[in-house]
């Protein structure tokens, strides 16, 4: 199984629409982070597909090892 790439030690705050569907990057290659561009073609990973539930602040992954994804639950502390 590949590891995925951290991409930052530290999340990403974005602004989600209630209702639009994102693609989070679960192998950390993406140049448009936190969210997927493909990068992940010929690896194992597939970004994580999700539709907003409320208009929010957010603040998603980018280490790659949360527990929760797409959002930060401070795995990067430990890395």
């Amino acid at each position: 199984m590949d590891k995925p790439v951290i991409a930052l030690t530290e999340p990403i705050a974005v602004d989600l629409k209630k209702g639009q569907t994102y693609a989070w990057c679960a192998c950390g290659r993406s140049e448009t982070q936190p969210f997927c561009d493909g990068s992940h073609t010929g690896t194992t990973f597939e970004p994580l597909i999700f539709t907003a539930e409320e208009n929010k602040k957010a603040f998603l992954c980018a280490c790659k090892h949360t527990k929760k994804p797409p959002f930060c639950d401070g795995a990067h502390k430990n890395l």
